[in-house]
């Protein structure tokens, strides 16, 4: 049976009403990105912090991650939720797909927890090819590490929330619901689905949800009660880290805050904002190269047919049709005064952030 197909564990903590709540997800293995929002948040050892899955993988410190999370929840007051990255004890009692994908995976992501876990056994992790050898030396040298993985909840409920990575689907019970069920659901969000309590997830990135204009801060949907809040960290270059802060578990009250490290600056001249613009994202991201520039080429969208200027180190290969990283032509509307981010710099401007929104500002800046 696939670590999937198991059912899902289900944690019920008691959570006295007016301790302050945070949520965050798909930190993957920023540490950065994590030491720089829980200082943010102002975290403290009063607060009660739900991880709520993929805290590991596609970044650059996984083990490290790993055991820093593992600390934090020795103390009490942190309650780490599985995610589809997290699973990583299902390698030695899952002789299915995902263990025979192990050394492919490996080799091709570069990074990730079984790879740090390689190195600092001494071995070359492109050269791991015989699977037992390596699951037994991991077993010897990592049996904490994968004990508390295996014991990861894959959903937490407490008073008005329920926490899981993923997706929680209406008319059963959390119990009834399969592992994957929870773990893995990409969109999930435009199933229409609504709860009586809330239900928080991450996993989807939740600009893939947005049309013409990126946006990375949560969407906190009201009227069905769901929260998703996975901001893209280490996914999309001017992703950022979202934390939900939840005043008192009993009530519907919720805000949040978000961290990234762009350098902040000021606008100094007003700027009207785009009447139409386009954002060429993972999963639809074809282009025709119409005019292959040294900074800028102008570009096609294949899919709709519209035209953009697209920064040339984002085209993924030389031919006439590519696929290209995350990009938009949007222009930010700016008030003199206001504060951005800046993610990108070019001889036409910037790329920035603003309030959690990415576009183009073309007037100067100031510290």
């Amino acid at each position: 049976m696939s670590a999937y197909d198991e059912p899902a564990r289900v944690l019920r903590p008691e959570i006295e009403p007016g301790r302050r709540v945070l949520v965050i997800s798909d930190i993957h293995a920023n540490l950065p990105y994590f030491e720089g929002l829980l200082k943010k948040v102002g975290f403290c050892d009063d607060d009660l912090l739900i991880l709520n899955g993929d805290f590991l993988e596609k970044g650059a410190e996984s083990l490290k991650t790993l055991r820093t999370v593992m600390a934090m929840t020795d103390k009490g007051n942190v309650l780490p939720v599985m995610g589809n990255c997290d699973g990583w004890g299902a390698v030695f009692r899952d002789d299915g797909p995902l263990a025979g994908n192990v050394p492919r995976y490996m080799q091709h992501r570069r990074s990730g927890l079984l790879w740090d876990m390689a190195l600092e056994l001494g071995l070359d992790p492109t050269a791991v090819t015989d699977l037992e050898n390596f699951r037994r030396r991991l077993a010897r040298r990592y049996p904490d590490e994968f004990a508390f993985l295996n014991a990861l909840p894959h959903a937490i409920e407490a008073g008005r929330y329920i926490f899981a990575h993923a997706a929680v689907y209406p008319g059963k019970s959390l119990e009834a619901h399969t592992a994957g069920e929870l773990l893995r659901c990409d969109a999930w969000y435009r199933l229409g689905f609504r709860f009586d309590k809330w239900v928080v997830v991450g996993h989807y990135p939740v600009m893939l949800y947005c049309e013409d204009i990126v946006c990375a801060n949560p969407i906190i949907d009201r009227e069905r009660h769901i929260a998703s809040i996975d901001g893209a960290c280490v996914l999309k270059d001017d992703g950022q880290l979202n934390c939900l802060i939840i005043p008192d578990i009993t009530r519907d009250e919720l805000r949040f805050t978000a961290y990234d490290p762009f350098p902040v600056r000021r606008v100094l001249c007003d700027q009207a904002g785009s009447q139409r613009s386009a954002y060429i994202r993972w999963g639809d991201s074809r282009v025709q190269v119409l005019e292959r520039g040294e900074e800028f080429s102008r570009c096609r969208h294949v899919r709709t047919g519209y035209e953009l200027d697209i920064l040339t180190k984002y085209l993924f290969s030389e031919g006439e049709l590519t696929d290209c990283n995350d990009c938009t032509d949007y222009v930010l509307p700016l008030k003199k005064g206001d504060t951005v981010g800046v993610v990108e710099e070019c001889s036409r401007g910037y790329f920035v952030k603003h309030n959690g929104v990415s576009g183009w500002y073309f007037g100067p800046l100031a510290e």
